[in-house]
């Protein structure tokens, strides 16, 4: 199953990421974009002025940023950069049945929020009850399988760009928000629910998936815990290429 890029791809040469969020790209013909770079991590081994990159082409003149940078290549592989994407793969893959792990559930909601306070927001809410509708004369939504009796499964889903050795890591920088994830997660599991840590694992040169030590060592001690209660880890390695990107499979996690 290939899932593309949200729009037409264009190819170009980094020149530059500046500001976090932008990044200057020379395109074939010559000429010189400013892309969207909705990537908020460090980027560690996968931000190399001079390579290759693809942009993906949103159409609209109007949007101040009309492109968005999708991936980059190092070396033979292209490594996806852009963590918009991630989500939404994931959905259409839970949709589509093509993940086990997650399979069984009849709907599939986005960004619900949960948690001690209630201000966080899943990725992915996989559960057998109907979400509300948004308005009175909008239909029933009609369950997709029967429910098993299986608790509401939460899936929180991390682009994973970072290289290391034959290992892909997670989180190229020290990450706070995705610390508390964590505890929220484990805390899920505790009560008697389900929940999952999904790494979007955006190239195809690594062997195995592990946390990223040296970079957030309370990351990676809090992933431990997490596991230890109960919360299941699936890094899914992905194949980048200009058609967009196609699972290759599961990661064996090294803790």
């Amino acid at each position: 199953m290939r899932i593309p890029f949200s729009g037409p791809v264009v190819a170009g040469t980094l020149l530059q990421r500046r500001l976090r969020f932008l990044a200057d790209v020379r395109l074939a013909d010559g000429g010189q974009v400013t892309a969207m770079c909705a990537n908020t991590g460090s980027m560690k081994s996968c931000c190399e002025p001079g390579r290759p990159v693809l942009l993906s082409d949103s159409g609209n003149a109007e949007r101040k940023y009309r492109f968005t940078w999708e991936a980059i290549q190092m070396a033979q592989t292209w490594v996806m950069v852009n963590t918009a994407l991630p989500n939404a793969a994931v959905e259409q893959l839970v949709l589509a049945d093509a993940l086990p792990t997650l399979g069984g559930y009849g709907f599939v909601r986005r960004e619900v929020k949960y948690g001690r306070d209630g201000a966080s927001r899943i990725d992915l809410l996989l559960t057998h009850t109907p979400p509300p509708r948004k308005r009175k004369k909008d239909p029933e939504p009609v369950a997709r399988c029967a429910p098993d009796g299986s608790p509401d499964l939460y899936v929180e889903v991390k682009n994973t760009s970072m290289r290391a050795g034959e290992h892909s890591c997670f989180p190229d920088s020290v990450t706070t928000r995705g610390q508390k994830h964590l505890e929220e997660l484990t805390a899920l599991v505790r009560k008697g629910t389900r929940a999952a840590m999904v790494f979007f694992c955006g190239r195809d040169d690594t062997r195995a998936f592990r946390p990223a030590d040296e970079v957030d060592a309370e990351y990676g001690r809090l992933l431990r815990k997490a596991v230890k209660a109960g919360v299941q880890v699936l890094p899914l390695q992905f194949a980048v290429s200009e058609a967009g990107v196609v699972l290759k499979g599961v990661l064996p996690v090294e803790l």
